[in-house]
């Protein structure tokens, strides 16, 4: 997969967005809630499947590196097998089952809204499994901590991401097809 020099400078722009964007946070236990979940799918209804996802690599790699990206200013490995990192992973997924939803017509409020969402829980889910397999937590427990408990801010993010991406996205007019892939 190659990007061309404009989606790879889109890429490493949108990761500081989503770095910034993370570092909006509420303490709510083990799992804060923070802006990232919003960021992800803004990024990815924003800039498309391909582009939206490297970007969001690109900001996994640069915590994973070290810089201080994650939630709460965090970063290194340690972040990615502690009690958080299903949902980092969780967000490349995020971002493949977003973009994906949003590749017939990225332009269709609903479809964004819809995609999001199914983005959103992606997250929550691959969050969820991590969080029950690296603490011990019990199920319940780890479903209602990881799972239920941001299942109503998910999903306000999520629908927000999809309106705000859609409708710069328009105003912008962005497109995610490149010129050889158009019908």
């Amino acid at each position: 997969m190659r990007l061309t020099l404009r989606e790879q400078i889109y890429a490493a722009f949108f990761a500081i967005i989503i770095a910034g964007l993370s570092q909006l946070t509420i303490p709510l236990g083990l799992i804060p809630l923070t802006g990232q979940t919003f960021a992800i799918g803004l990024v990815v209804t924003f800039l498309g499947l391909r582009t939206g996802t490297v970007s969001i690599i690109i900001y996994l790699l640069l915590g994973l590196i070290g810089l201080p990206v994650f939630a709460g200013g965090t970063s290194g490995i340690g972040i990615l097998f502690g009690p958080t990192g299903g949902y980092l992973i969780g967000f490349i997924f995020n971002g493949l089952l977003t973009g994906k939803l949003l590749e017939k017509d990225s332009t269709s409020y609903v479809r964004g809204i819809l995609a999001n969402i199914a983005g959103a829980l992606a997250t929550l889910v691959f969050g969820t499994l991590w969080l029950k397999w690296s603490t011990g937590m019990a199920w319940v427990g780890a479903i209602n901590g990881g799972f239920l408990l941001f299942l109503l801010p998910g999903v306000i993010k999520a629908v927000a991401a999809a309106y705000l991406g859609i409708f710069l996205r328009k105003k912008m007019q962005i497109q995610t097809k490149r010129p050889e892939q158009s019908e």
